[in-house]
């Protein structure tokens, strides 16, 4: 496929302005002895956690506990492990008994998707699909695929279609769920979770989106770098986060095509790609907030995300918008 451009979403996580490296051997960032950092994949992006604990045994041990429940729960949501629920599901139409994290994630699909009037919607796999077989051709054609064959995809599109219970879950023929818009905001809310369940009272968890927990121990915020959409290796703008999650999307994530016409960020209403934004950044208490309104923020003008912001639970939106400005919304 063409035009994989690092990962979905790019953010790297700074210690200090000066930036921190992500792959700083355990204990030896800042400084201290008592930080153990992990590092490696979780959803197809990098994922990342920095525990500070007295106890570097203990430490360890909690690093591996989150890591297997971040597995747990990457095999309910992947679309890329052939067994996963989320597989099953757009397989046959139908999971009886689901796991319980499964409905609580879907559920919560659906909330977003009504507070956005459908600017996020889980259902878009079909156009993603449709994309993805267009350009994956040896000669496609540049301008992208047929409108009827959008309009074909289109007729799968749609969170009501959707049906959700703690016994079953079920889609009709045709209509397919992603949950790459939200699933690794979850996952990191579900480490960060466990985490405080364990007293870690001073950790940054990144599962492909990032929370903090607390200050650093220094009492300084955490510093969370988002990426220069136009060189994703450079940091464009440095956030300082206390106790919030930060979630960023943009056109460059991900693109079909070598010129970048067409990206991830499907409107579900007439299924052309989002390019309002060079990126968009969201602060909110949860990750699995800022992740599912990130991508949905994309495909607004500014006057709906202001007006949005409240309800949906986001206090901040970095911007940086088609011609380059950057903009700072505070709800």
């Amino acid at each position: 496929m063409v035009g994989s451009i690092s990962r979905r979403r790019f953010i790297q996580i700074s210690g200090a302005a000066a930036g921190l490296a992500l792959a700083t051997p355990a204990g030896a960032a800042d400084g201290r002895s008592d930080l153990a950092t992990w590092r490696g994949t979780m959803l197809g992006a990098v994922a990342t956690m920095k525990i500070y604990h007295p106890d570097r045994r203990e430490a360890e041990r909690l690093i591996s506990l989150a890591c297997a429940e971040a597995r747990r729960l990457e095999r309910l949501f992947s679309l890329y492990i052939d067994d996963s629920a989320l597989v099953r599901l757009n397989r046959t139409g139908i999971l009886v008994n689901p796991a319980p994290e499964f409905v609580e994630l879907l559920s919560a699909s659906q909330r977003y998707a009504e507070l956005t009037g459908g600017m996020f919607d889980p259902t878009v796999q079909p156009l993603w699909e449709l994309y993805a077989n267009h350009f994956a051709k040896s000669d496609p054609d540049p301008s992208g695929p047929d409108q009827a064959f959008v309009k074909a995809a289109l007729a799968c599109v749609g969170y009501h279609r959707l049906s959700v219970s703690r016994d079953r879950i079920v889609i009709p023929k045709g209509t397919a769920i992603t949950l790459n818009g939200i699933a690794q905001g979850y996952v990191t809310d579900k480490v960060v979770d466990l985490l405080r369940s364990r007293g870690i009272a001073h950790t940054l968890v990144d599962m492909g989106e990032s929370r903090t927990i607390g200050r650093r121990p220094n009492g300084e915020p955490w510093e969370v770098g988002i990426a220069d959409p136009e060189l994703p290796g450079r940091i464009h703008a440095v956030l300082p986060v206390v106790d919030h999650a930060v979630s960023t999307s943009g056109a460059y994530g991900f693109r079909f095509d070598p010129a970048g016409r067409f990206n991830h960020l499907f409107d579900p209403a007439n299924g052309a790609c989002g390019h309002l934004y060079r990126s968009l950044t969201t602060i909110a208490d949860t990750a699995t907030t800022a992740d599912a309104l990130s991508t949905a923020f994309s495909l607004m003008d500014q006057t709906r995300i202001h007006a949005l912001m409240s309800p949906a639970g986001i206090q901040r939106v970095h911007l940086v918008d088609a011609a380059g400005n950057v903009v700072d919304l505070a709800a």
